[in-house]
């Protein structure tokens, strides 16, 4: 996750070209195949292809989100709207507990959905059920986490943030703000995701020193990072990996009495509302929408005329930085839940 839990796999550039190409991509195609009989596939003849799937698509996403967790809502509303887009059914279902989610691919098998969408905080814990959805022929997008994992898996393309390229745009933008010593907060035990953050913050920042914490106490949150704050007087920046406990840094910093700026990994009101108000320095935005909204329109194309995206490469959704320049923007975007 990486979700605002996840270490989510959404490069700045590369990204936001990959992503923009596809969906402009997708739309062509789609909009040429909703035209009708008049729309012959070239080579002739308007029928359809021996062997092509015909009535409704139905896809199952399935994250590793939380309930109430505003990163996964807005992954939702991308899939949703697509959906309702393309005439696709879109069932989604979420749970945080990987053994858990491995038995939501495994019921989306079962009912032998179209397609499936997944994350893949935990890729071991659910390598075998993926692999039970593509051996019974059921195409497979990963999503937000896993990227390394995916192809192994057999999955037709992965959609998100390469983590430890974020991780670099991070420490990069830290180390032009000016900065010299940053403390990475780690708030999930065994995410892989979120110690590639880390790890490429240290790669273009340099003096990196991780921090974990628990996100289920924030409490204990907020007090590990002021003590570490204490501790080393010399911190000037704290880089958390989810907005939630960015609030927590923020109030951290102010009762550390420390002149530390703030920046985060992903949106929600609070922390655009943070960065307009200068309480956070910047987030890295991984467009979480186009993980739900990709996929979707993918397993449509796959179906409909056997595409597929990426040419054997991820196709990137982020990061892109949010700050003073911009927030206003994309703020009124992540109000409608769309950013």
């Amino acid at each position: 996750m990486t979700s605002n839990r996840s270490a989510r796999r959404g490069p700045a550039g590369r990204r936001g070209v990959g992503a923009t190409a596809a969906v402009a991509a997708a739309a062509t195609l789609l909009a040429a195949g909703c035209t009708g009989p008049a729309a012959a596939p070239p080579g002739g003849g308007g029928a359809t292809p021996p062997g092509a799937a015909t009535g409704e698509l139905r896809v199952a996403v399935i994250s590793h989100g939380t309930p109430g967790d505003s990163f996964w809502d807005v992954v939702k509303n991308g899939a949703e709207a697509a959906g309702r887009q393309l005439g696709v059914k879109v069932d989604y279902n979420a749970a945080a507990d990987p053994a858990s989610q491995a038995r939501l691919v495994d019921n989306a098998v079962a009912q032998k959905a179209g397609g499936i969408v997944v994350s893949m905080a935990n890729p071991d814990a659910l390598r075998d059920s993926v692999r039970r959805a593509v051996d019974a022929g059921i195409p497979v997008v990963t999503i937000n986490s896993g990227e390394e994992r995916s192809q192994e898996f057999g999955a037709i393309t992965h959609v998100g943030q390469s983590e430890g390229v974020a991780g670099e745009r991070a420490g990069e933008t830290l180390r032009r703000a000016g900065r010299t010593n940053v403390l990475c907060v780690i708030h999930e035990a065994g995410n892989a995701g979120l110690n590639q953050r880390c790890e490429g913050a240290r790669k273009a920042f340099g003096s990196v020193r991780d921090l974990q914490v628990d996100i289920s106490n924030p409490t204990d949150v907020q007090s590990r990072i002021k003590g570490a704050l204490g501790t080393d007087g010399s911190i000037d920046a704290v880089l958390t990996l989810n907005p939630q406990v960015a609030a927590n840094a923020v109030s951290a910093v102010r009762d550390a009495g420390s002149s530390a700026a703030v920046a985060t990994f992903d949106l929600n009101a609070d922390v655009i509302n943070a960065i307009r108000e200068g309480r956070l320095l910047f987030a890295l935005d991984q467009q979480q929408y186009l993980q739900g909204y990709l996929p979707v329109t993918f397993l449509k194309l796959y179906r409909d005329n056997a595409n597929t995206v990426g040419g054997g490469r991820p196709v990137l959704t982020g990061p892109g930085v949010v700050d003073k320049s911009n927030v206003d923007t994309v703020g009124s975007y992540a109000g409608r839940g769309t950013r």
